[in-house]
């Protein structure tokens, strides 16, 4: 085994891991490891025209180092690409592009190791005595093994694709996850229906997607989602400040019985669609209504589909209306799932390690350890894992970067990068005798 222990090894290079190694680069000696052959985010979701829905200033570090070399606006000043950023006049960047950004990022970070999938962590003693996690890796080229040893681990695995069990056995090549939509849609095109069932953003890309392309390969199409309607995220000034470190802060200090009614009544602040992606599937409808056309296209809401049995070659999809009771046929070529994400379990961390709730959720303390049945100073952090915990702020691209300033101040054990405590014009808990002054 490698003498050599770093402060931490990462698990997972998503863009709140790379923010991490980004950050820690002149201050830990870190290692990260990637079963991908490079950085791609989301790559089945990088469709023509998509943007991020966080403001560009969410990159990897300015949110807590604005003067950071792997900041956004410094990677637009080295692709000389600075003048064609203030003309665009966009606070919203294209998510192709900041894919692109992290691309940069990773290639300039030594400490990042992609075609390495870690097999196994287990705490270890070294021979003087020190309590540390050996990792084990795989070489996903050679197959042949590694180990390395950390003092902590910062866990950002991410999240994998979920599909409802009911549909699961329809999965293959005509009915798949929005996850491998660019890398299927060619396929998919040349069926003469489709179907899109889902709620949120990426059910709208998809569909807006499929509705501007529509006429040149001549299939019907149509949407289905369980939620009410075709409702827009919540962006007003006052609503964006719940991805915050206040509300974080706030919502934390909430019992659990409390979190978990809260979270349900939250969907419309991280599970919306975005005001413009609505604005452009209408735009699309509207023009093609133009002179009385009636397109191939249908949008049902309030609806779920409850089966799909093969029938020749469509499917037939099945499905109640949640409000009314009515149930439905849906008979379509190809089937898009856009049915969201679930936490990635982690298989290389062994069972007894790692302390849950009563609905098997890890827990979590406020700066972002996993509770643990080892009884040393050796951390497990996590990443993007700790929404029923920490809030809607868990998965926010602009709230990576103060979790990462938290996880690496306890790390080294001091304050690398200073973490402000009021960030909102509001407050979410409450004040007594607020004092109030005039100028």
């Amino acid at each position: 085994m490698s003498a050599r222990i770093y402060d931490a090894i990462g698990i997972g290079i998503g863009p709140f891991n790379l923010g991490f190694a980004a950050l820690a680069e002149e201050n830990l000696d870190v290692l990260l490891f990637d079963q991908k052959e490079e950085f791609n985010w989301h790559p089945g979701m990088l469709i023509e025209g998509t943007t991020l829905q966080v403001p560009f200033f969410a990159d990897l570090v300015s949110m807590i180092d604005v003067k950071n070399k792997f900041s956004f606006l410094n990677y637009l000043q080295v692709h000389n690409r600075m003048y064609h950023f203030y003309f665009l006049e966009k606070f919203h960047i294209p998510r192709k592009e900041y894919n692109d950004y992290c691309k940069w990022v990773s290639d300039q970070l030594s400490s990042c190791r992609f075609g390495y999938e870690v097999t196994e962590v287990s705490p270890y003693e070294t021979e003087d005595g020190e309590s540390v996690y050996a990792v084990h890796v795989r070489n996903v080229k050679t197959l042949q093994y590694e180990e390395y040893m950390a003092k902590h681990l910062v866990m950002g695995i991410g999240s994998s694709p979920s599909v409802p069990e009911h549909l699961k056995h329809a999965l293959g090549e005509t009915v798949f996850h929005s996850s491998e939509f660019m890398e299927r849609k060619q396929n998919a095109q040349k069926g003469q229906s489709i179907v899109v069932v889902g709620s949120g953003q990426s059910a709208a890309e998809i569909f807006l997607n499929l509705t501007r392309e529509q006429e040149l390969y001549d299939y019907s199409l149509c949407w289905y989602t369980r939620s009410q309607g075709f409702f827009p995220m919540e962006y007003s000034k006052l609503g964006l400040e719940y991805f915050s470190p206040d509300y974080t802060k706030f919502f934390y200090q909430l019992p659990q019985s409390q979190k978990d009614q809260l979270l349900q009544k939250q969907d419309l602040l991280y599970k919306g669609i975005s005001a413009d992606t609505i604005s452009d599937i209408y735009e699309a409808l509207y023009e093609k209504s133009i002179g009385n056309q009636n397109p191939a296209l249908h949008l049902q809401a309030m609806s779920e589909i409850t089966e799909l049995e093969k029938k020749n070659h469509s499917w037939l999809g099945k499905g109640q209306h949640i409000v009314t009771g009515e149930s439905f046929e849906s008979e379509a070529e190809v089937v898009i799932l856009a049915t969201g994400y679930k936490q990635t379990k982690p298989q290389f961390l062994p069972d007894y390690l790692i302390q849950k709730d009563e609905h098997g959720r890890f827990q979590i303390s406020e700066d972002y350890r996993l509770k643990t049945n080892i009884a040393n100073q050796n951390d497990v952090f996590i990443q993007n894992g700790e929404l029923h915990t920490h809030g809607v702020g868990a998965p926010d691209l602009g709230l990576g970067p103060h979790r990462n300033a938290t996880i690496i101040n306890q790390i080294a054990q001091r304050d690398v990068y200073p973490v402000q405590s009021k960030n909102v014009f509001q407050t979410f808990g409450t004040v007594n005798k607020p004092v109030l002054t005039t100028n």
